[in-house]
Order: structure tokens, then sequence, then C-alpha cells
């Protein structure tokens, strides 16, 4: 079982977390990627919650916003109070994964969620980016909207 409890749902762009609409919008005018607000084809968002281990620890909680574009993925990712960090990857240059099912890591790490394996748009070298989804219907139907992009012409 994963570290994190992860809870996903189907959301429009302005639903996501107002940290998440923020740095997206400012990374798509910086990566000239359009307005991903007027272009998003899905979004979604997925708290993770990793529960407080021992005596001092504390809980952590990561949001997480994913937008699908007719030619981006886009996600941005972060703790409660803190900026985010925001990665994407043009359609066509990359390759999704599903973690749970696929992933040889899958029985050291236990976890749900895709392998986005390929050329992120900053990058120079291809690699592989993990983004974490919960078991909910809504994940699975952000992956398979994720998949049918990904196989269109």
């Amino acid at each position: 079982m994963s570290d994190y409890l992860r809870n996903t749902r189907i959301c429009l762009f302005p639903q996501l977390a107002p940290a998440l609409v923020t740095a997206l919008r400012a990374y798509g005018e910086q990566q000239q990627l359009g307005d991903l607000a007027a272009t998003a084809v899905r979004c979604c968002e997925t708290i993770s919650r990793k529960p407080k281990k021992g005596l001092f620890g504390k809980e952590e909680v990561i949001v997480t916003g994913v937008v699908l574009t007719p030619l981006w993925l886009v996600w941005a990712a972060g703790q409660p109070g803190q900026p985010p960090t925001v990665l994407s990857a043009r359609l066509g240059t990359f390759t999704v994964q599903d973690y749970g099912q696929k992933s040889p890591l899958q029985k050291l790490a236990p976890d749900t969620g895709v392998n986005v394996n390929g050329l992120l748009t900053d990058g120079v070298h291809p690699g592989t980016a993990f983004i974490g989804f919960g078991p909910e219907p809504a994940a699975a139907e952000f992956r398979a909207a994720l998949s049918a992009a990904l196989a269109a012409p």
C-alpha cells in the first residue's frame, strides 16, 4: 500500500486550488503554451495525504492539478502555502504508463498514478515523471482521456 492516501476529482480549470491556477497560468504564459484555461479538454485535482508517522512526525499534504489540452499535458504540484512546481510535455513526445499495473517499481513502492516517460518541456534529455492519482472513477476517467489524446493522430 502507498504511503499516500490520494483522492482525485475531475474539475474545471478555475475550480483547481487557487495556487495551482496561478502557477499554471504563469507557466503557460512563460512557456508559450497558450491559454490553458480556455484550451483545457480535461482537468483533475488530486489531494495526497501522507499520514503522520512516529511521535514527532507530521502529516504531509500535496495538491496536484493536471490539465490536458489538445497539445499539452501540464501539471502542478505542491504543499499548501508553498509555490507549486509545474511541469509539462507536448502530446506526441511522451508515453504514459499506469504505475499501479505496469511499473516494475510497484512491488518496491506501491502507489497509484501514471509515469510520464519522454521529453518534458524544459528537458534536454528524456526522463520520467510520476503523477499520483487516487482510486476513484474520476482518476480512471482522466487517464482514459489522456490515453485517447495520446492515441489520436
